[in-house]
Formats: C-alpha cells, sequence, structure tokens
C-alpha cells in the first residue's frame, strides 16, 4: 500500500484554506495545517483532520518558508502538493489613493507575491517529479476588482508567476491557479452580507461561492496530469458579467 500523499496548505486555519484542507482530507490526503497566526486555531483543525499536522510559519519571512516544506517533509517523508492560499489584504476604496499608504504595498506584495515565491521555490526542491503547486488568486487579478488595488496587483502578480513557473519547473512539477470570486466564509460574511442578494442575482449559477467549491476545483487539479500554467476563475461565472463594482 503506498504511502499518503501530502499537501501543504498555506493560511489554512480558516476560511477557503480550512475548507480546502478537509477536502483534500476526505480524499485521502495528509494535510500539513498552516497560519501565520491564528495558532489554536491552526492546531484545532489539524486535530480534527486524520494524519494532519500543523506548522506555524509566516511565508513573508524567508526562514519560515523554508522551515514550513522542511518540517512538512521530515514529519511526514515526502510532499506532492502545495497550496498557496495564504494572502492579506487592507480593504481600500480603488478610488481612495491617498488611503493605500507605501506600508500597504509592502505588506501585502510581501505575503501574497514574495511569500507565494519563497514557499513555491522551497517546494520544488523538495518534491519529487508528480509534485504540484496550486496558488490562490482572484478575479481581481484580472478585472479591476478586489479588496484594494494593491491586493489586486498582487494576484494578478501570482497570476503570471503561476504561468511563469510552470514553463519553468516542468514537466517535473504542474503549477495552476484558481481564481475565485465574491465568497462567503465566516470572515467574509459580514461584509458580503449587505449585497450577497444582489452579487448572487448578478451571477450566472445564482449563488455566492463557498469554501468547498475551491476545495472541489483543487481536488479535479490532481487528478488532471496534463493541466499546467492555467488560471482557472471559480466565480459561477460572476467574470462574465460587465457591470461589476470593485
Amino acid at each position: 500500500m503506498s504511502a499518503p500523499r501530502v499537501a501543504i496548505v498555506t493560511g489554512s486555519s480558516s476560511g477557503i484554506g480550512e475548507g480546502i484542507a478537509r477536502g483534500l482530507t476526505g480524499d485521502g490526503w495528509t494535510v500539513v495545517v498552516n497560519s501565520a497566526t491564528s495558532v489554536d486555531a491552526g492546531e484545532k483543525l489539524a486535530a480534527e483532520l486524520p494524519g494532519a499536522s500543523y506548522v506555524q510559519a509566516d511565508i513573508a519571512d524567508p526562514a519560515d518558508a523554508v522551515r514550513l516544506v522542511e518540517t512538512a517533509v521530515a514529519r511526514h517523508g515526502r510532499l506532492d502538493l502545495l497550496v498557496n492560499n495564504a494572502g492579506v489584504s487592507r480593504p481600500v476604496p480603488h478610488a481612495d489613493l491617498d488611503a493605500v499608504t507605501p506600508g500597504d504595498w509592502h505588506r501585502i506584495l510581501g505575503v501574497n507575491v514574495v511569500g507565494t515565491w519563497q514557499v513555491s521555490v522551497a517546494a520544488v526542491k523538495a518534491m519529487e517529479p508528480g509534485g504540484q503547486i496550486i496558488n490562490i488568486t482572484s478575479v481581481g487579478g484580472s478585472r479591476p476588482l478586489g479588496s484594494s488595488i494593491p491586493y489586486a496587483v498582487s494576484k494578478a502578480a501570482v497570476d503570471h508567476m503561476t504561468r511563469l513557473l510552470a514553463k519553468a519547473v516542468g514537466p517535473d512539477v504542474r503549477v495552476n491557479a484558481i481564481a475565485p470570486g465574491p465568497l462567503r466564509t465566516r470572515l467574509t460574511s459580514a461584509s458580503l452580507a449587505a449585497r450577497a442578494e444582489r452579487t448572487a442575482a448578478m451571477t450566472p449559477l445564482g449563488r455566492i461561492g463557498e469554501p468547498p467549491d475551491i476545495a472541489a476545483v483543487v481536488l479535479a487539479l490532481t487528478r488532471t496530469p496534463f493541466v499546467t500554467g492555467e488560471v482557472i476563475n471559480v466565480d459561477g461565472g460572476i467574470n462574465l458579467v460587465t457591470h461589476m463594482d470593485a
């Protein structure tokens, strides 16, 4: 009997990352749960998932990014999948240019872009041929949307990083990305409530997305060996609507 496949899911103590971790576990994967903070929540989730473990690490820190991968391999003996889900933002209306500070740019790009790069490089070095990286981005990376301009720019950067990495590390490692649209999670439910009905009505599939919708596509990509360098919208078709608010 072959050893269980091992996946790191960054930023997985709650929200989309938690949904992905639960979906992978249900499919027989051993999951390494991660967060920069929210240690109690991360440890609690890992305790609920058979075979899982938790590693506290801030992916924006170069040493932490490497330690996350090395700890996963030391504990579980291998690494087959990295899901780069960790990310940060600070909501700022796009038209309020003065409200965005240089600190916002440094923090958001430092985690969302540089952090994603750092963990990916460490993971590629640890993976055997057949390994996979899946980046969680946003429809804001390709449309003028998102919680802030720096956030949207960071996701556009990760979209292109996905294509560049896929070309650079193939055929041994596949790299793809998933771009969610508006999602309902515990963290977003309050802010989304005011516009959820209107957004759902605009969406061709008639509802707001939820973490299991993203997890389903992660699982699909793990089973699709001839796809790499793709950014897949998982948004119920909202990207087809031209009158979306930023």
